[in-house]
């Protein structure tokens, strides 16, 4: 019987850092396209579960229960979940026009954080209805507080804060050491402690220990399932 394989990934200025995690090894792998991230870690042993940190099922109108439910479940730390815009926000031509179309179908504007991640969001958005994967969203906060038990009140990128959550993941058997090569010269400590926690969600689910964050999960006029999975 073959091993439980996840990987757990996470967007970077230069593409995307995943951590993959099996029984007897951890390893780092980095790209600038979410495919080819996936490709080259397959080539190294099957992958059972992907976990990312990107939304996936964009609402047609209003905010998705994920969301809302991400950040109550983050506590001090929901400001780090940002409010996905409508689908046609995305589809628009520019952050002006995202805005406007933002409030007049979820009476909000949308912050420039959150449009900044279009171009990553179209890439998983057209990437998750073509793999054969089984792909799940995540959101590094979220899974660091039920990895903790409670929640953390200090952000990652302190000192404090990075030491805690390299803690809570050494303690799951999860151990960043190392340069981590490529990735880890690629990737800023933030979105590796995120890779990282993304695969030991990605563990959970494949182990079946993890839940929805709606259960179920919302369906919009995409069909993709949309839940934070912690």
């Amino acid at each position: 019987m073959s091993s439980l394989r996840v990987l757990g990934v996470d967007a970077c200025k230069t593409g995307w850092v995943g951590i993959a995690l099996s029984d007897s090894a951890l390893t780092p792998y980095h790209a600038g396209d979410i495919a080819d991230l996936v490709a080259e870690a397959e080539n190294e042993g099957s992958i059972d579960v992907v976990a990312i940190d990107i939304p996936i099922g964009l609402p047609d109108t209003g905010r998705r229960q994920a969301d809302v439910l991400a950040r109550e479940a983050a506590g001090p730390r929901w400001a780090s979940v940002f409010i996905t815009p409508v689908r046609a926000a995305f589809e628009a031509g520019d952050y002006l026009a995202a805005a406007e179309a933002n409030r007049r179908l979820a009476n909000e504007g949308v912050s420039r954080q959150a449009f900044a991640l279009r171009p990553k969001l179209r890439q998983v958005d057209q990437w998750v209805r073509q793999t054969r994967h089984r792909v799940v969203e995540i959101h590094p906060e979220v899974s660091f507080a039920m990895l903790a038990g409670s929640h953390l009140n200090v952000r990652k990128s302190t000192w404090s804060g990075a030491h805690r959550r390299s803690e809570l993941l050494a303690g799951e058997g999860i151990i960043l050491a190392g340069d981590l090569g490529e990735a880890g010269a690629a990737a800023g400590v933030d979105d590796v402690l995120d890779a990282a926690v993304a695969a030991w969600t990605a563990r959970r689910v494949a182990r079946g220990e993890a839940r929805t964050l709606p259960d179920p999960p919302q369906r919009f006029s995409d069909g993709l399932a949309c839940a934070i999975w912690a």
